[in-house]
């Protein structure tokens, strides 16, 4: 993947995330209001900059924006069932099948972690939600499984997530891991608006 110009990509993004059609979703004949923004993984803690300057920049002229950090939420997760420490201790060593399936089952995305991003999303009334942190949990939650999952619950307002790879109907986590394949969401990159 090649490195983009991020000032022009979030400039697209701000004037696109900001127009009235966009935030009351007039525009989708009925689909899913889901949409990837891919950017090159290199790219990671310039993305999360710009990230965070877009969603001031989105609450200055009057959008709110509710994010969601995949890797924060699982961290809670595991602290709450009073896990993470336990785990930090025994990574060294778990093998790494049994680490990935202890993981994956206290994280389990339809039991356990789209319950917790629905309640935290009508917690948050916001006019649209922001997902990261989608390359930090793989490979113990998977982009597509979210979002497969999430489409039954979070209608209300456009979803964006932020994704560090590429995507062209399925996803393709840095550029190198295909994920399963999700074609209900639009890629911001190349819509039209």
């Amino acid at each position: 993947m090649k490195l983009e110009a991020l000032e022009v990509k979030y400039d697209k993004l701000f004037n696109n995330l900001k127009k009235k059609s966009f935030l009351s979703m007039s525009a989708l004949g009925g689909e899913i209001p889901f949409y990837i923004v891919p950017y090159n993984p290199e790219q990671e803690n310039d993305v999360v900059k710009k990230t965070k300057q877009l969603k001031d920049r989105l609450a200055r002229d009057g959008v709110s924006v509710f994010e969601i950090n995949l890797f924060d939420l699982s961290l809670n997760i595991l602290e709450e069932r009073g896990i993470l420490e336990k785990l930090i201790e025994k990574e060294k060593t778990l093998s790494n099948s049994k680490l990935f399936k202890t993981l994956q089952s206290v994280l389990d995305s339809e039991t356990k972690l789209i319950p917790r991003i629905e309640a935290l999303a009508k917690e948050n009334p916001s006019k649209m939600l922001f997902l990261t942190g989608i390359g930090q949990v793989f490979p113990f939650i998977r982009s597509h499984t979210i979002l497969n999952n999430l489409q039954n619950y979070i209608k209300d307002r456009p979803t964006i997530m932020f994704f560090p790879g590429t995507y062209t109907a399925d996803l393709s986590l840095f550029g190198r891991l295909k994920d399963d394949n999700y074609y209900r969401a639009f890629n911001l990159d190349t819509l039209n608006l």
